[in-house]
């Protein structure tokens, strides 16, 4: 169990995952919470990580940084998905075990499972077939991080593990028109319409690809819950078990911003993955399940975008 006055870093305190885990251990009380932004810790740079690891000796390190995007971000810049989530991950876990960190926590995503693996996905299946072509990369370096950790647990006896969260969404997401999310991108793309009074919207693909959305703030909830009781060199599914097609999240999101207009469906863009549902029973049966259901946390998510515009710039 980490003690509430415990030296805690979490890399990428910005994004909305590291945001997530700061709002998570504050409102638990710990109190020695340690940030730095990009501008004053670049974790591509191997010798300036070491150097702040060496100074500040954190206990337990929550890695959530990471170079994010949809569909489109990860086609058009497979190398640097690829090369920039690796050097920043190997960084800092690499410097974490160096400096005697007791605890460190890797997050993934479920985009590392195989694009035909049986559903719903358990843990068991990493590495079985082939991945989705469309982020191959991102799923690449992802994999290397989770193993790293594995493979320092097996050799020098760390306690580090990994976490793979389904799709996230919530509050200080990523609402850019080309390199975010699905489901940001929707609440977007309809309230855009909405206010233009557009009378239709055409969304990618046909609306059959089935998918698994948690709220961040839950993923956090779990995130400090496996740090004190979990340990193990294979990795735990995060999400809530429950799926949807993306044509019945469009009509969802549609109906929480309020658009009435018509819906259309491109089918010469990509689909992606044609399902991806986590088997979660080994969160369950560490006793953690998520509280957040999907219609309450668009509304939710939506506020955030409606209270800080300056995030659909980004």
């Amino acid at each position: 169990m980490m003690e509430k006055d415990a030296k805690i870093y979490v890399a990428g305190h910005k994004g909305m995952v590291g945001s997530a885990i700061v709002r998570e251990l504050n409102r638990q009380g710990y109190n020695n919470i340690i940030v730095r932004t990009h501008k004053e810790l670049d974790l591509m740079r191997q010798d300036d990580v070491e150097e702040f690891f060496a100074k500040e000796k954190p206990e337990y390190v929550f890695l959530a940084a990471a170079k994010v995007g949809g569909i489109v971000a990860n086609e058009s810049a497979l190398a640097d998905f690829m090369y920039d989530n690796m050097m920043l991950e190997m960084n800092v876990i690499h410097s974490a075990w160096k400096n005697g960190c007791k605890k460190l926590e890797f997050l993934g995503s479920s985009c590392i499972y195989p694009r035909m693996a049986p559903q719903p996905m358990t843990e068991g299946c990493l590495l079985t077939s082939e991945l989705e072509k469309t982020n191959e990369a991102y799923a690449l370096a992802k994999i290397s991080g989770l193993k790293y950790c594995e493979f320092l647990n097996r050799q020098y006896g760390t306690d580090y593990i990994s976490v793979m969260p389904t799709n996230l969404y919530g509050p200080n997401d990523n609402y850019h028109p080309e390199h975010s999310h699905v489901l940001p991108a929707l609440i977007r793309r309809f309230h855009e319409a909405k206010v233009a009074g557009v009378e239709s919207v055409t969304c990618w693909g046909d609306g059959s690809p089935l998918r698994e959305f948690l709220y961040v703030d839950d993923l956090a909830n779990l995130c400090v819950f496996l740090m004190n009781n979990y340990s193990g060199n294979e990795t735990v599914n995060a999400g809530t078990g429950k799926e949807l097609t993306i044509k019945e999240l469009t009509e969802l999101v549609a109906k929480v911003i309020g658009y009435t207009g018509k819906i259309e469906w491109d089918p010469s863009r990509p689909n992606g993955t044609p399902r991806k549902l986590l088997d979660v029973s080994k969160a369950k049966e560490l006793g953690w399940t998520y509280t957040t259901e999907l219609e309450d946390g668009i509304k939710l998510a939506y506020e955030d975008f409606l209270n800080n515009p300056m995030r659909a710039e980004r």
